[in-house]
């Protein structure tokens, strides 16, 4: 199973292709959608739009992880995530592509262990866990690939569950 982490932002969108195989997770590729800080709103977001659009026709992920904007602590946080959130959606359902959404709490948790890790411990283990010793690594990057680990740890317990029932109730 291959998952696009997303971390979207006006400013540096991150994105973080993770696939499965076997028990082991690989970093497929991952790295910032960065617009130009001058340019006007409508050109970033296409900016953003278009480069999406390749990452997707490119490396066809089976589902897409995003971090949910509703759940950011200040305003124009939110405000930019839930720019950012909406030009991706869009694209993504015209292309089949099932999107789920965590609160940043639930991936720093998924990753960390705890949901109030600063953005530098969440990617030391986002390289830990993909075995990737890029030191030059956006955190925005780290952050999207942080949304692929929490998506797929998911995903793999929902199908082993599925899978086997029976220990669902002892």
């Amino acid at each position: 199973m291959r998952v696009l982490g997303l971390d979207p932002s006006l400013q540096s969108t991150g994105f973080g292709l993770v696939e499965n195989s076997g028990e082991k997770l690989q970093a497929i590729v991952y790295g910032i959608i960065k617009p130009e800080r001058q340019a006007d709103f409508h050109f970033r977001l296409n900016e953003i739009r278009t480069e999406l659009e390749k990452i997707v026709d490119l490396y066809h992920p089976d589902e897409v992880a995003i971090e949910n904007p509703f759940y950011a602590r200040n305003v124009r946080t939110a405000l930019s995530l839930g720019q950012g959130h909406q030009d991706c959606a869009p694209h993504l359902a015209s292309r089949n592509c099932p999107l789920f959404e965590y609160s940043a709490l639930e991936i720093k948790k998924a990753v960390t262990g705890y949901g109030q890790a600063e953005k530098d411990q969440v990617q030391r283990m986002v390289k830990i866990l993909l075995n990737l010793e890029d030191e030059r690594m956006p955190l925005d990057a780290s952050d999207a690939l942080a949304a692929a680990i929490c998506h797929l740890n998911n995903r793999l317990l929902e199908l082993r569950l599925e899978e086997n029932p029976q220990k669902e109730s002892t």
